[in-house]
C-alpha cells in the first residue's frame, strides 16, 4: 500500500481518539491536496500568458457557450459560482488586458455582454491546453480505468449535494 502525508495524521488520531474514525478526514484531506497542486500546476501555466485561475474560468467560460462567445455578467457569475460584484472585477481586469469587451446585449438594451476579443479567443485557446496538460500530469500515475472510476464516484458524491 502506498502511504503519503495524509495517513500520518490519520495515524496520529486514531492513536489520540481511537474512539473515533478519522476515515472521512483522509479522503477530504486528500481531495483538498490535489486541489492546491492542481491550482498551482495550472496557474504556473497561465500565468506567463498574464491569466490567473480566476481570469481563465472567465475565459474558459465564455470560450465553451459557443459562438459569439458572449454573456451577461450575471450569466458569468452563475456559471463562475461567485457574486455580481465579484465578476465586475474580473471583467474589469480582463478587459483592461484586451481579453473581453462589453457591449450592449441585444436582448436587453438596459444590459451589457461580455464578449472574448480575438486575443481573448487566441489565448484562452491556447491556455486551455496547457491546463488540461497540468491535469494529465496529476492523473498520470491512474490507468483509464481508475480515472474512469475516480470521475464516477466523484460525480455521485456531488450529485448527492443536488
Amino acid at each position: 500500500m502506498i502511504n503519503d502525508g495524509v495517513d500520518a495524521i490519520l495515524d496520529q488520531w486514531r492513536r489520540e481518539r481511537p474512539d473515533i474514525d478519522p476515515s472521512p478526514m483522509g479522503i477530504f484531506g486528500r481531495m483538498a491536496r490535489l486541489s492546491r497542486a492542481q491550482r498551482f500546476a495550472s496557474e504556473s501555466r497561465l500565468a506567463p500568458r498574464g491569466l490567473t485561475a480566476q481570469d481563465f474560468d472567465v475565459l474558459a467560460t465564455l470560450r465553451r457557450s459557443g459562438e459569439p462567445f458572449a454573456l451577461t455578467p450575471g450569466q458569468l457569475a452563475e456559471a463562475v459560482m461567485v457574486t455580481t460584484g465579484g465578476m465586475t472585477g474580473r471583467v474589469d481586469r480582463l478587459a483592461a488586458g484586451g481579453f473581453v469587451v462589453r457591449e450592449p446585449d441585444p436582448d436587453d438594451r438596459r444590459s451589457v455582454r461580455v464578449r472574448l476579443t480575438k486575443k481573448g479567443l487566441t489565448t484562452i485557446d491556447i491556455a486551455v491546453v496547457e491546463h488540461l496538460a497540468a491535469e494529465e500530469e496529476l492523473l498520470a500515475p491512474l490507468t483509464p480505468a481508475e480515472r474512469r472510476r475516480l470521475a464516477a464516484l466523484l460525480r455521485k458524491l456531488l450529485a448527492s449535494r443536488g
